[in-house]
């Protein structure tokens, strides 16, 4: 049991989960992380104080069920979520999509990020004091896509449905809910950007980024809002990137 406020991070082990992980610990969470590999999950516990951490597929509802079972056992509440572990697929118009890359982006994206939001729902909802926040990683593609996106775009249009349901659902229930909308956070997965991305207009073009502690930081502002205060939805990314007028 921890006396901390218990912030659980999905994919922790790298880009923005990394960072949003390794913020909220140095700012006096109690930080449970989840990562689908133990070296990556060993390694996140060198550099910051992590206070549970165990593999898990947030994609695999029994397992997730087995992770939140013994995290709550560990810690004993659960105060904060961000909803992050997400991918992306082969590049491909829509007519030669994979199936099978279709059905893991959506079954990873969309469908882990409602089996986490459930089972922090039930556990705040009857926790004592009742309450907590769950922050859903968006993406600047909830809004507007990208060529050749169709699974991803369609998972992140999904997770702003996801989040308007649960900051409804939860206010009888001190649950707020919200969405952060990332756009170019310099990760691993937006390395292809300095080299060069496909634009609307079809040329291939790099894009800014900016730096991911920035990210991080609008992730605590929101986690350490009263309960009474929610940020619905907010959209932090590179100034000069092609997202006003993207189209």
């Amino acid at each position: 049991m921890t006396e901390k406020k218990v912030a659980l991070i999905t994919g922790a082990t790298s880009g923005i989960g990394k960072a949003v992980a390794i913020a909220m610990a140095r700012a006096g969470y109690a930080v449970a992380a989840l990562g689908r590999r133990a070296d990556s999950l060993n390694d996140l516990a060198a550099q910051v104080s992590i206070a549970f951490s165990r593999p898990c597929d947030v994609s695999d509802a029994a397992a997730l069920e087995a992770y939140f079972e013994a995290m709550i056992h560990a810690l004993g509440r659960l105060d904060v979520v961000f909803n992050n572990a997400g991918i992306t697929s082969p590049a491909a118009a829509v007519g030669d999509v994979d199936p099978q890359d279709w059905h893991r982006v959506i079954q990873t994206n969309l469908f882990g990020s409602f089996y986490v939001a459930r089972l922090a729902f039930r556990q705040m909802r009857g926790q004592s004091p009742q309450g907590g926040r769950i922050i859903n990683n968006g993406s600047i593609s909830a809004h507007v896509p990208r060529f050749h996106s169709v699974a991803y775009t369609a998972s992140k249009h999904a997770i702003t449905g996801l989040t308007k349901s649960i900051a409804l659902d939860g206010r009888p229930y001190a649950i707020a809910c919200s969405q952060l909308d990332i756009g170019n956070a310099s990760t691993d997965m937006a390395s292809r950007m300095s080299t060069g991305v496909l634009q609307a207009d079809g040329r291939t073009a790099p894009e800014p980024t900016f730096p991911v502690q920035h990210a991080a930081d609008a992730v605590l502002y929101m986690a350490n809002l009263p309960l009474d205060t929610n940020v619905l939805s907010m959209t932090v990314m590179a100034t000069a990137m092609p997202y006003v007028g993207r189209g």
